[in-house]
């Protein structure tokens, strides 16, 4: 049953036995695909609450929404093995977790390594994937906004207070994001961090970290062209931050190159990555679903 907030809690196991967790919101429509959500690289489903509550409670056309929580993040179990914090085996899990919930067909938003998780699912899976919302994600990663996310989860501040984690994400973040308000730099904090007897700390597990600490700035990363011309034939919103270093207009203007159908939109005042929650953000994402949902019947 859905708590107070509007979810319930959904654990289940990887393959390899650990014990993952998701959020379920709202209840099957057979009007609508369940939307199934992912997120960055050390981020949580939690990003994704106030997006799921709208899909999910729309008068017309209310959706399932599935949020994940990767291994190492969120209420998830952290792995020993950090050589398994990689998006194969994340895609893996994410299957497990639908298989589970007897979810054969979805719509998918993926932010950031969410999208880079749904361009291995498109190989692994790909009659899962009805509908696709790429977050300030795409098929070439720029080096640039890579080296942003290391450096600061490298110098992460370790704040004592919710208003001093509102004021070190304000510091690292602020000029990328000159549009969020008060209240979305107070969500982000809630969605990062989990308070404990020590203070807050972010909530996912360290060893995360350690898995981009190897990584060659000085050389191109490899693309994901192949994977991406794959989902072609998929519907497509790609949602990319007026200020991101990740995801650049170029690359943006290519892939709809390559994907014809793609729609976009481009988030002023907002870096990597656009919060989904701010602005028309959810109605468009809302009406891209139906809209993708209406071609394919």
């Amino acid at each position: 049953m859905p708590n107070d907030e509007g979810f319930s809690d959904f654990f289940y196991a990887a393959p390899d036995g650990l014990k993952l967790h998701a959020r379920v919101y709202g209840q099957t429509n057979t009007d609508a695909w369940p939307v199934v959500c992912l997120p960055g690289l050390t981020r949580n489903a939690r990003d994704f609450h106030e997006l799921a509550l709208h899909l999910s409670s729309k008068p017309r056309r209310p959706r399932k929404v599935v949020a994940f929580d990767y291994r190492g993040r969120g209420q998830s179990d952290y792995d020993p093995d950090i050589s398994h914090y990689n998006v194969g085996v994340e895609a893996g899990d994410v299957l497990a977790g639908l298989s589970e919930l007897g979810i054969e067909e979805a719509a998918f938003i993926g932010t950031s390594r969410g999208g880079l998780i749904i361009h291995v699912l498109g190989a692994l899976k790909p009659a899962v994937l009805k509908a696709i919302v790429l977050n300030d994600i795409g098929p070439v990663i720029g080096a640039e906004g890579l080296a942003h996310i290391r450096s600061y989860l490298d110098r992460a501040p370790k704040p004592k207070t919710f208003a001093e984690a509102i004021e070190a994400q304000r510091r690292v973040h602020g000029a990328g994001f000159p549009a969020l308000t008060d209240a979305d730099w107070a969500r982000m904090v809630g969605a990062i961090c989990r308070d404990t007897d020590a203070g807050l700390v972010p909530d996912f597990d360290p060893a995360l970290i350690d898995t981009v600490a190897g990584v060659d700035f000085s050389k191109p990363l490899p693309d994901l062209w192949p994977q991406f011309e794959a989902l072609a034939a998929i519907p497509m919103l790609a949602v990319r931050g007026g200020n991101s270093k990740l995801l650049s207009a170029v690359t943006l203007e290519e892939m709809g190159k390559r994907h014809p159908g793609m729609e976009t939109i481009t988030v002023e005042g907002q870096g990597h990555a656009p919060f989904l929650e701010t602005g028309n953000l959810p109605e468009k994402i809302a009406a891209f679903l139906d809209h993708a949902k209406g071609k394919s019947n």
